[in-house]
């Protein structure tokens, strides 16, 4: 799930940069300057042949978005260079490059659940915490493999022409297809719509994990004649519900952002009762740049101002609690990580998910496809 959030973050930064929604001070977090000798030349350990390293992200303008944020920056104060390489780090690409015995990416942005059990597979090195702050992160989402970067939300979403402020407001409402007939989307990798289905069934939030995943099945059956289409990409839902197809949603915050942009605020959305969903940052075992060099990487990202860029471009709510603050009063209520929005969400177990995530999703598929 990760990787199909990520390409819909590029669509959204080249679709706000073509129609002048952006300038390129976005995106640019202000550069800090160390006083002392690089990085490299201070650690008492060796560096790849070229003494870079490579991160690994899904390319397109995702690139620049990170040169801007971390890269550039990391390298000015260290001296060492970072290659972005935008080929996107799936779990397959991962076991690969650590199976054929030839390693040659550092650090990955994938899903905290594929960290967690890439890592129990040997594959991912454990964070060194000593290096990377834990105070620099929110609770819980400090895995032995891998650390939060960001984060992102599945909110419910509607079409203000349809219903004005009326629609539905919580799942069991979203249920209700005799007060809300008209057709609905949702997301068909999986992620968030069975805790929307439980939710839906009586389940409190604080009983959702082990997800009881029969029952939601069950639930989700009710809506069969009412779901045009499960969205496979972010532009997919943004045109569904754009055109009126489907006046009623589970889509991402960022993409729902989008979509109020688009609309004059025709088409609205709010946390309550979302989704919330972490990315991580994780460094595979034997890389090539070096533990120590990728570590103090990942401590750099973990900035504000560079993760108050993230959010200022895309919407992205900051893995650190500490950028909360550097974000326009005017805009807080669009952090999907903010104290107050938090409390209004579920954040999805990572852990559960490291367990149950592929043959869930194949039970997942077949049923909506039949």
């Amino acid at each position: 799930m990760k990787q199909r959030f990520e390409q819909d973050c590029i669509q959204i930064l080249t679709e706000r940069a073509r129609r002048g929604a952006m300038d390129r001070r976005t995106f640019i977090k202000a550069m800090g300057f160390l006083a002392a000798v690089p990085l490299a030349t201070r650690m008492n350990m060796g560096w790849a042949d070229d003494g870079r390293l490579v991160l690994v992200n899904w390319g397109g303008d995702a690139i620049e978005a990170y040169q801007n944020a971390w890269t550039r920056s990391f390298t000015e104060q260290t001296g060492i260079p970072v290659e972005i390489d935008g080929s996107g780090p799936t779990r397959g690409a991962i076991q690969s490059q650590a199976e054929g015995g030839n390693v040659g990416w550092d650090i990955v942005d994938a899903d905290p659940f594929t960290s967690i059990s890439l890592g129990e597979d040997g594959i991912l090195r454990p964070i060194d915490y000593s290096i990377v702050d834990r105070d620099k992160v929110r609770a819980g989402m400090d895995w032995e493999y891998g650390v939060a970067n960001y984060l992102y939300s599945y909110v419910l979403a509607w079409d203000s022409s349809y219903y004005g402020e009326d629609a539905p407001k919580t799942w069991a409402e979203f249920w209700d297809t005799d007060t809300w007939p008209e057709q609905r989307t949702m997301y068909k990798w999986m992620s968030g719509v069975l805790e929307a289905a439980l939710l839906a069934d009586g389940v409190p939030a604080s009983e959702l994990y082990p997800l009881d995943v029969e029952r939601a099945m069950d639930k989700l059956a009710e809506l069969d004649p009412y779901i045009l289409a499960y969205w496979e990409s972010g532009a997919q839902s943004q045109d569904l519900m754009l055109s009126g197809e489907t006046p009623l949603g589970m889509v991402w915050h960022t993409r729902a952002l989008v979509m109020g942009e688009d609309s004059d605020d025709r088409i609205r959305w709010r946390f309550d009762n979302g989704f919330v969903n972490p990315s991580s940052w994780a460094v595979l075992r034997d890389n090539p740049g070096g533990e120590e060099a990728a570590m103090e990487f990942i401590a750099h990202a973990q900035d504000p101002e560079g993760q108050l860029s993230l959010f200022n471009a895309m919407g992205n709510g900051p893995a650190n609690p500490a950028a909360d603050e550097l974000i326009p009063e005017a805009d807080r209520h669009l952090n999907c990580a903010s104290p107050e929005n938090m409390a209004k969400q579920v954040v999805l177990d990572m852990e559960w998910y490291a367990d149950h995530y592929g043959a869930t999703l194949e039970k997942f598929l077949n049923r909506i496809a039949g």
